[in-house]
């Protein structure tokens, strides 16, 4: 059972939520918040798998609230998806940099919403590869031009590099298996190593680690980085 927690200071869109969750078999909604420090308390209460988390609130914000949540150690299993009206890249960055598994616009279709909890709930990350370019980019003109890779990048074996700069470049399993001629299977099993190693909690963590470590710049198409 997907234990999910929902964070929004607008009554009906939580009822939407809940409804919609209520009736899969396998989520449970197990609390509800209508502001980023209720969200905190109520994350630390239940424990939730996932948590549904809007970007703006009040008494403090839905990205304040996630940095907060995915801090606490008690808090080490629970994934966030954050919502918005808007899809902005500097709410997307943020999002990101706060530890969000995924970034979802509040008028998702229902089955995406649906999927994108399971998808958050097994260590998958919301990332698109069109959203990725644009945070790429974004990131590479507002930076200083891309450092070395950290030296925690040297314990990856060269086929885990491969696999990182695919993470990074936005895809999903099943695309990196595609892409190395691999089975999605295995491709599943290095980015579970490859965050062991990094000692990262999920695959967005991984997508900005690999772009500010330069191991990824805007405009790579997927094609296998230098070794």
């Amino acid at each position: 059972m997907i234990r999910v927690l929902l964070a929004d200071d607008q009554t009906l869109i939580r009822a939407g939520f809940r409804a919609l969750l209520k009736a899969e078999d396998d989520m449970e909604v197990v609390a509800e918040a209508g502001t980023g420090a209720e969200a905190v308390r109520l994350a630390k209460a239940t424990r939730p798998d996932v948590v549904l988390m809007d970007i703006r609130m009040p008494g403090g914000d839905g990205i304040d609230a996630t940095a907060t949540i995915l801090a606490a150690e008690e808090l080490s299993g629970t994934r966030v998806i954050m919502l918005t009206t808007f899809e902005l890249d500097d709410y997307i960055i943020d999002s990101i940099r706060a530890g969000a598994s995924g970034f979802l616009v509040k008028d998702t279709e229902p089955e995406e919403l649906i999927r994108a909890v399971r998808a958050v709930a097994d260590g998958d990350a919301l990332l698109s590869p069109s959203v990725t370019r644009r945070l790429l980019a974004k990131v590479a003109a507002e930076s200083r031009p891309a450092p070395a890779p950290p030296s925690s990048l040297e314990q990856l074996t060269a086929r885990e590099r491969e696999v990182l700069a695919l993470v990074g470049a936005g895809l999903n399993n099943a695309l990196i298996a595609e892409k190395l001629y691999i089975t999605p299977l295995t491709a599943k099993t290095h980015v579970s190593r490859i965050m062991t190693k990094l000692m990262v909690r999920d695959r967005s963590q991984l997508v900005v680690l690999a772009y500010e470590s330069g191991l990824v710049r805007p405009g790579w198409t997927g094609a296998a980085p230098d070794r």
